[in-house]
């Protein structure tokens, strides 16, 4: 069994596993945007395969999309063109100034430690102006508070791209100690190739957790909620409002930055 990251080193197929044809998250974000009167200019950190940035791009926003990964960023620059896209680590950039940093698929909970967690909010604090909004889009902690379902269990997902058939085999574990949600993902293809392992991991952030660490950093919330959600059932539609708990397994923040 070899291992490595088969999605981000193949955005096209990342594309294709995960498709967003509706490009719920950027209308969603925009909605977020829009309600809350941010300016124009908008930095998505993590922004994987472009999907987003270019959709926010093309809703009238001066985007730059950052990401770890080249083979995603040369994804991007060439089937999502529109916004800059830059080589970034969201623990810790300097990017110039924005009305918005945006934060979506639970990109944020990369950050392991509480750390690296303060190198993105000190970053995304000298990035915004006065005012500017942190939009961010994640699992939620606190779902896993006395529940298993999602864990210790096989979840098998096959799809066909290009003529050839994945299939992928995904356990998730709750690392209490480090206080993290690991991922084991093993693909197959059936064609004889090596089956490839993949493991990564999310800060498993609480809802109050978060609101003393944004307090912190000289944000207030404006919304916190577990959906509705670009990735919630049922997903967010136009014109759904927030809702008032953070039970689900995801969690949705707005928060506008203050003078400290």
């Amino acid at each position: 069994m070899t291992s490595g990251n088969l999605l981000t080193d193949t955005p096209a197929l990342y594309e294709a596993r995960f498709p967003d044809t509706e490009r719920l998250a950027a209308r969603w974000t925009q909605d977020c945007l829009r309600r809350h009167g941010a300016g124009p200019r908008v930095l998505d950190m993590g922004c994987g395969t472009g999907r987003d940035a270019a959709a926010l791009h093309a809703a009238g926003r001066t985007v730059t999309g950052a990401d770890l990964s080249e083979a995603m960023l040369t994804h991007a620059r060439k089937h999502h063109p529109g916004p800059a896209y830059v080589r970034a680590d969201l623990r810790g950039f300097d990017l110039g100034s924005f009305d918005a940093v945006v934060c979506l698929d639970s990109s944020l909970l990369y950050c392991h430690t509480n750390d690296q967690l303060d190198g993105f909010l000190a970053s995304c604090r000298k990035a915004l102006t006065l005012g500017g909004l942190l939009v961010a889009e994640m699992r939620n902690g606190a779902y896993f508070l006395g529940r298993t379902d999602l864990l210790h269990r096989s979840a098998v997902a096959e799809f066909t791209w290009q003529g050839r058939t994945y299939r992928s085999t995904t356990t998730l574990t709750v690392d209490r100690t480090a206080q993290l949600l690991r991922r084991t993902r093993v693909w197959t293809t059936g064609d004889g190739s090596p089956p490839v392992e993949q493991r990564s991991a999310w800060r498993l952030l609480f809802p109050q957790e978060l609101r003393h660490f944004l307090a912190v950093h000289g944000f207030d919330v404006l919304e916190l909620h577990d959906g509705p959600g670009p990735r919630t059932e049922p997903p967010w539609r136009q014109g759904r409002l927030p809702g008032t708990t953070t039970d689900a397994d995801r969690l949705h923040v707005v928060a506008r930055l203050r003078s400290l």
